[in-house]
């Protein structure tokens, strides 16, 4: 009998643990309703304020500088917070009211320039746009402070167990897909506007009116999920909380003394302190994310311009072009799907084909043939558009029905290589900063770096780079498709898997200095 209950009540704690990992991982579907908008529609926003898309590039480098800095200082000071409601818990309350305001900033950065002197005849609004990157801003790093703090409480409840910091990861990539799923809906739907009529002004004409309804949408599906997370998942202080077995006091004594290194000096001591499992999953991940980001922040003007052949502006050219970003919204959504289902399985799947490493270099040469089909399919398009000129056709018009399904089936099967993307690098350095004693917190901003860095090489190169071959996106998919071949070949041979080269080094590993 006594052995009865213990067991129920070792697999009601287990209930219990889970519930609370699937309420922190909610908070993704929040977070990435909001982000899917801005893949799907700022891009071509912002070029409708003004700014050319050789220069549209560089607005996205708030967000990478942003992560650079906020997501490793917000994880090493959440590993150390001592505040009553928990170490993660303040700082994802903190991050998501400042994703809200930076919301309201973006959306109504086009009726601010009115307001303070832009001219809506005039192509350039300046005014519009400093409110816009403003936001945009506000908005990156508000991300950050709110994702990190997710991912760390998520190792926090999983533990030391492998399967739970998959798992976790795995549901927390799921919710990105649910919000993605979401996000990209309301962006290829284009009467949101009518539920909020008083959002179209002046300055702000259709577009840009829906655009500004859809992040209303999102600041109240953000608002919901984390107030349910943040008050059903307790935290207990960092002082109150039980060292863990194997501890033996080694980690307070570890915060107590880190605590008053500045957090620079920490930081170059973590990556000093990097052993070689963690070097070579920042290296896989930084090729992985140099080529996703061209695809991330191009894939719905690629659809306007290359594969629908529209171009930016207003008359028949633009109304083809904002077809193509529509067109490019709905694959998006089929993207998520895809990216959802393949999310839950990711386990499954790994444990088939040999282990995580194996999957995830499997997946990058996926990803780096997705990226080549992307100039085969515009070659077809444009090949579709002269073929109608010489036949006297009709020149601005949408791609054969072949070309935009053989598109939207790219942007689908995208969506397996972005699950792994998403859950399974994350799994991993919470696994290796685990068994080498660091803290959750950090050891995922470091990996953050990973991510920012290529997103800064790509915003700040994309642009002249692909103005140098005539100003479309080809060239910079092509480059990430080299890239994810790198990555791919990187993964199978140095990648160290969790499960055997980290048990056979155990015991050097814990005799290494640690990263915190």
């Amino acid at each position: 009998m006594e052995v009865e209950s213990a067991n129920k009540d070792m697999r009601a704690a287990q209930r219990s643990t889970l519930i609370r990992i699937v309420l922190v991982a909610s908070i993704a579907a929040g977070v990435q309703f909001g982000w899917a908008l801005q893949l799907s529609l700022l891009t071509p926003y912002v070029q409708l304020l003004g700014i050319p898309h050789t220069w549209a590039a560089f607005i996205w480098l708030c967000g990478p500088i942003s992560g650079m800095l906020v997501q490793p200082i917000v994880g090493y000071y959440s590993d150390r917070c001592t505040s009553r409601f928990g170490r993660r818990r303040p700082f994802i309350a903190v991050g998501a009211c400042f994703v809200a305001m930076a919301v309201f900033l973006i959306g109504y950065a086009a009726d601010l320039g009115h307001l303070f002197g832009d001219h809506v005849d005039k192509p350039t609004r300046p005014r519009a746009i400093a409110f816009f990157v403003v936001g945009f801003w506000v908005l990156d790093v508000s991300n950050n402070m709110l994702q990190g703090p997710c991912r760390a409480l998520l190792a926090d409840l999983s533990g030391n167990d492998q399967k739970k910091m998959r798992t976790s990861n795995a549901l927390f990539s799921f919710f990105m897909a649910v919000g993605n799923v979401l996000g990209y809906a309301a962006g290829s739907y284009t009467r949101f506007y009518k539920i909020f009529p008083f959002t179209k002004t002046k300055a702000c004409d259709v577009y840009c009116a829906n655009l500004k309804s859809c992040f209303f949408l999102s600041i109240a599906l953000l608002s919901t999920v984390t107030i349910l997370a943040l008050t059903s998942v307790k935290e207990r202080a960092l002082s109150s909380q039980p060292k863990p077995e194997n501890a033996a006091g080694e980690d307070e004594e570890r915060v107590t003394e880190s605590a008053g290194l500045p957090f620079f000096g920490e930081m170059w001591s973590a990556f000093k302190g990097l052993q070689r499992p963690m070097r070579i999953l920042l290296l896989v991940t930084c090729l992985n994310w140099i080529a996703w980001f061209p695809f991330l922040l191009f894939d719905t003007d690629w659809m306007g311009k290359e594969v629908y052949g529209g171009t930016v502006g207003k008359g028949p050219e633009g109304k083809l072009y904002d077809r193509g970003v529509r067109a490019g919204a709905l694959g998006l959504m089929l993207n998520s799907v895809v990216l959802g289902f393949t999310s839950l399985g990711v386990n499954v799947i790994s444990r088939g084909i040999g282990g995580v490493k194996r999957l995830w270099g499997i997946v990058n040469f996926l990803l780096a043939l997705c990226m080549a089909m992307t100039v085969l399919i515009t070659k077809l398009a444009e090949s579709a558009r002269h073929t109608a000129a010489a036949n006297g056709g009709a020149t601005l018009s949408p791609p054969p029905a072949g070309v935009k399904a053989g598109a939207l089936a790219l942007f689908a099967v995208l969506g397996i290589p972005l699950a792994v993307t998403y859950s399974i690098p994350f799994a991993l350095a919470s696994i290796f900063s685990h068994a080498s004693g660091a803290g959750q917190g950090l050891s995922l901003g470091v990996l953050n770096l990973a991510i920012v860095f290529p997103q800064m090489l790509v915003s700040v190169a994309s642009g002249p780079f692909d103005a140098l071959f005539g100003g479309g996106n080809l060239p910079a998919f092509v480059v990430g498709a080299i890239s994810a071949a790198a990555s791919g070949i990187l993964s199978l041979t140095m990648l160290p898997s969790p499960t055997t080269d980290l048990s056979v080094s155990k015991d050097a590993i814990s005799a290494v200095p640690a990263f915190h």
